[in-house]
């Protein structure tokens, strides 16, 4: 089957696929070959850098550069040291020089420095050699070099295109500067390709693991927040559900009171008859509004608690729960116990449900206190934690339960840290602003006017 183009040559797929192998070589070593891509700095520090003196920790971004350095400054020693005598100091410091430039050029123009690398090879076979040729043992050595470097920055194709290339380049030297190629005929060309095939499959390798271990951590990392996204959202929807249960209790109770209220009075006015209409019909419109904004949030098959939402009042409920799965755990109450919104109350008891449910998973055997404060401007709430004793393994878990607490406190405009102690064992500490009746009434007749 042929492809016939736009001006009618038919292509057959040999020649297709001639092309695409050429498109591939010319994208991989002669499109922005000369581009500048310098190499990162290094990130995480290993295991045995992070036992270094904070003096040398401070540079280690710069390994990489200091490895690549010392590689060319080894190269270029060797080179001028296995060149022959006749060339003098100052030519064998040149020609080490010349094959230590492509290795330092792989760190800002790793292709770049490849061709850099064939024109040195070009370069030292016109100078000839008989003893080792087309490659100088240092020559050799950079070239390899070079090619290693290059591999670890792109990976495994451009590896496959410079060998052949390589072969190919050693080759038509043979041809043209030897006058035809013959089998062990001075020439160093199947060294080349035996220790260059060893050399870039071992780069290969390197390359291709530290691709795969880099997307699995851009993986993890995109599945982590997800699920804390997704975690937010769960608890963001729990948290509508209870409001709704309750704000939808008191719009119902205000509703049936002020249906009821004019059967109370005696020969009540009309103008009090008429307000308590149009408060019924208010709280009617807003329970409907209600019902239908975070109604939503319920999936199909929820269904609403038939016991009322917990409060503060019941936390030695809880309390009593827990220690009975082994908990040690104490409660103090501070200041003038009192009613606080049902929000409120409910947020508070769900944060010391979850602290609890913490300690329990992660600090097993360690006794727990729950401290509540009713202060003048809100509630405040501390659960401590001591470290975990005793043979148990914490369970493994992700922090979603501090999420859940953080987007609690959050709705209620307060404030919230959680963190270890330095005594061992782990903190808590939520305020939770609460307004007093004084403070909400002028803004409702605000709101009313």
């Amino acid at each position: 089957m042929t492809e016939t183009t736009t001006g009618g040559t038919a292509r057959t797929p040999e020649f297709r696929l001639a092309s695409g192998v050429i498109e591939t070589l010319r994208q991989d070593l002669v499109t922005d070959a000369f581009a500048y891509r310098p190499l990162p700095l290094r990130e995480t520090p290993g295991w045995f850098m992070r036992r270094l003196p904070e003096a040398i920790r401070r540079h280690f971004p710069w390994t990489r550069y200091a490895a690549v350095g010392a590689l060319a400054l080894f190269v270029m020693v060797f080179t001028a040291g296995s060149q022959s005598s006749y060339l003098g100091d100052t030519g064998e410091l040149l020609i080490g020089m010349i094959s230590a430039a492509p290795v330092v050029m792989t760190l800002v123009r790793p292709i770049a420095a490849w061709w850099a690398a064939v024109a040195m090879t070009v370069l030292f076979a016109a100078l000839g050699s008989e003893a080792s040729w087309p490659w100088t043992p240092g020559s050799f050595l950079a070239y390899i070099a070079v090619m290693v470097l290059v591999t670890l920055r792109t990976g495994p194709r451009v590896a496959a295109w410079m060998w052949t290339l390589t072969l190919g380049l050693g080759f038509a030297l043979s041809v043209v500067l030897r006058n035809g190629y013959a089998y062990g005929a001075g020439t160093n060309l199947p060294e080349m390709a035996v220790t260059s095939a060893f050399a870039l499959a071992i780069a290969s390798s390197v390359q291709i693991r530290r691709h795969a271990k880099a997307e699995v951590s851009a993986q993890q990392e995109v599945t982590a927040v997800e699920r804390d996204k997704r975690t937010l959202l769960e608890e963001r929807t729990t948290i509508a559900r209870e409001l709704h249960d309750v704000v939808a209790h008191h719009m119902s109770v205000v509703a049936i009171q002020a249906e009821a209220a004019p059967y109370r009075v005696k020969n009540p006015p009309p103008e009090l008859e008429a307000a308590f209409v149009t408060i019924r019909e208010n709280a009617v419109a807003a329970l409907t509004e209600l019902r239908r904004v975070l109604g939503v949030v319920r999936s199909a098959d929820y269904e609403a608690p038939d016991a009322p939402q917990p409060t503060l009042a019941s936390l030695d409920g809880l309390l009593a729960n827990v220690r009975e799965t082994g908990l040690s755990v104490e409660k103090s109450v501070t200041g003038a116990v009192r009613e606080l919104p049902q929000g409120v109350e409910l947020s508070a008891y769900r944060i010391i449900q979850e602290a609890l449910s913490n300690t329990l998973r992660h600090a097993p055997g360690a006794a727990a206190r729950v401290e509540i404060a009713y202060v003048l401007g809100g509630l405040g709430i501390r659960v401590v934690n001591e470290a975990a004793t005793g043979d148990a393994r914490p369970s493994p878990g992700a922090g979603h339960g501090i999420t859940g607490m953080r987007e609690r406190v959050a709705m209620l405009e307060g404030e919230m840290t959680a963190g270890r102690m330095e005594a061992g064992g782990y903190e808590v500490a939520v305020f939770i602003p609460v307004r007093t009746r004084a403070e909400v009434l002028p803004e409702a007749a605000e709101g009313a006017v």
